[in-house]
């Protein structure tokens, strides 16, 4: 009778409240906060336009998409000195273990493929973004998945004069145009600054801007001719 008692006194009731109060939200703020997401299609859906994800880029390849290790919690939580942090195209060892990230709305000429030539300046375009974000710790913010099952998402990169949107860095130059399909496009509410950013670009003879009128051919404009 008295061990009945004791079981069920306030004071033990409360206590196994408290603890599993604890238990749970300890799970619950690992899970929102502090669990590694390892693929696109693992982004929980409360993420998608209101959260951003800390990374490490490890691989580019192409002008507009790389491969991002996510890193939750960043520094603080001990990336970089008490859990290692990969290196950088480690494709074997990271395999299933990053998420794949399309930046939203630019789009670089493509790198020859399937038997069809690479479009002037792909390389160039290629070697830009692999120099401006390969090995760094950056931010995204997740918009779509898409048809390849990569996260279309909004890029930004510190640099010494403050964050830098990535799509919008890569239209200013030239090396990417203001996506034109209309089934899949994200911006963020950048689109007219990103279009702005293409004008100047074309007024200035940037990049792919600088080719001749016959020889020039928007990305888009090149996946019709090929039906991609």
């Amino acid at each position: 009778m008295s061990r009945e008692v004791t079981l069920y006194h306030p004071l033990v009731l409360l206590y196994g409240l408290g603890t599993s109060v604890t238990i749970i939200g300890g799970y619950s703020l690992y899970h929102r906060y502090f669990r590694r997401i390892k693929r696109a299609i693992e982004i929980p859906s409360y993420y998608f336009r209101k959260r951003f994800i800390y990374g490490k880029v490890t691989s580019v390849g192409d002008g507009d998409n790389f491969h991002l290790y996510h890193l939750p919690g960043g520094f603080l939580s001990g990336w970089g000195w008490l859990r290692k942090v990969p290196e950088i195209n480690r494709f074997k060892e990271l395999k299933g273990e990053t998420i794949a990230v399309r930046i939203c709305g630019a789009d670089a000429p493509e790198r020859a493929h399937f038997g069809r030539p690479a479009q002037p300046f792909s390389e160039e375009a290629l070697i830009w973004l692999r120099q401006y974000i390969l090995g760094r710790w950056l931010y995204i913010k997740p918009l779509h998945l898409d048809q390849y099952q990569r996260v279309v998402a909004k890029v930004l990169v510190l640099k010494w004069t403050g964050f830098k949107d990535v799509s919008e860095e890569m239209i200013k130059i030239g090396l990417a145009t203001v996506y034109e399909a209309k089934a899949g496009a994200e911006f963020d509410g950048k689109e007219s600054i990103y279009r702005k950013r293409q004008t100047k670009a074309q007024e200035k003879k940037l990049g792919m801007w600088s080719l001749n009128k016959k020889d020039m051919q928007t990305p888009r404009e090149y996946k019709n001719k090929y039906n991609n």
